[in-house]
């Protein structure tokens, strides 16, 4: 009797999907079976499945360098407001395919647990969710996905860091993605000041919590990387809630996304200042050496205490070293 497919072969089928709204259907469907039990193992040992150095991606985007994107505008027209949320649906687009291959590329490389699993599959379903739910409300302002130009920038930070998952975690999740968040609440507002409360709204209370849930799962992890290394096994890892945040609106429990609490500690043996020190540090010199250039303020600083790291983190990387 043959086995059944792995989560990450699956991943890899996702990967292989060009369509982007048949992309993030299956993705969802495969999320849904695994988080069901019914993919049993992510992998199995006599398994040499190769990734792809690019997922396929739809052709009927059309591409130019980050230098040559046009200005999106403030919202003040419709044709700002539907460049601005292409611009977020494309966003979301890679979104979907960094989940998938950060399940195909790394999880067996790393020997991650299956909780590393289980956080990044419900990370892809809620991009594959965004998706959908950003381009379906492109289409409602009459436009859609590939009227306007985009840029792959994210897939080039992937490709930087296509061999090292805590260079991943830090410059996706902990970089990219966090400045997502310090981002969001003027987009929101330029929805809003241009009398777009629909995508306003769907923008504040479904993608906004569940974006600072995504980045709190790459501090997590990240975490996990550097001081099960430091110490030879990793810190204490529990099933909570994100903090509720004021500014952002997001004091909504997001059920089942494990993260770390931002206000609670590892184990009394490897929760000391030392190694906390040394994660953070560790943290700098990952960026430093993945990530051009220096960090961007001003900082959501609420949403990112949300997602489990405070201003130490990334406050010194706005900095430029001499």
């Amino acid at each position: 009797m043959g086995r059944s497919d792995t989560l990450v072969e699956e991943a890899l089928k996702v990967l292989s999907t060009s369509d982007p709204v048949e992309k993030a259907r299956l993705g969802d469907a495969v999320a849904t079976r695994w988080l069901q039990g019914d993919i049993s193992v992510p992998f199995h040992p006599d398994d040499d499945l190769p990734v792809p150095d690019r997922p396929a991606r739809s052709p009927n985007v059309r591409l130019v360098t980050p230098s040559m994107m046009p200005k999106l505008g403030r919202g003040g027209s419709l044709q700002s407001r539907q460049a601005m949320l292409h611009s977020l649906v494309h966003t979301e687009s890679w979104a979907i395919d960094l989940s998938w291959d950060i399940i195909a590329r790394f999880g067996r490389q790393e020997s991650m647990p299956r909780d590393f699993f289980t956080d990044f599959v419900k990370v892809a379903q809620d991009e594959g969710r965004h998706f959908k739910l950003l381009a379906a409300r492109l289409e409602e302002l009459g436009s859609f996905y590939g009227a306007f130009p985009a840029h792959d920038g994210l897939w080039d930070s992937a490709i930087q860091t296509c061999k090292d998952l805590s260079a991943r975690l830090a410059v996706e999740h902990c970089v990219h993605e966090a400045r997502g968040l310090d981002v969001l609440p003027a987009t929101i507002a330029r929805f809003r000041n241009g009398g777009d409360e629909c995508t306003a709204n769907l923008l504040q209370t479904v993608v906004y919590p569940e974006e600072i849930t995504h980045c709190a799962a790459g501090v997590k992890w990240f975490k996990y990387l550097c001081q099960r290394k430091t110490s030879g096994f990793p810190y204490s890892i529990t099933d909570t809630k994100i903090h509720s945040s004021s500014q952002t609106g997001a004091a909504e429990e997001h059920s089942g996304q494990q993260i770390v609490d931002s206000e609670k500690k590892p184990s009394e043996t490897l929760g000391s200042d030392n190694l906390q020190k040394i994660t953070i540090q560790t943290f700098h010199t990952t960026v430093r050496k993945h990530f051009r250039g220096t960090l961007k303020p001003p900082f959501n600083i609420e949403a990112r205490k949300a997602a489990g790291f405070g201003p130490e983190w990334y406050e010194p990387l706005a900095v430029r070293e001499i």
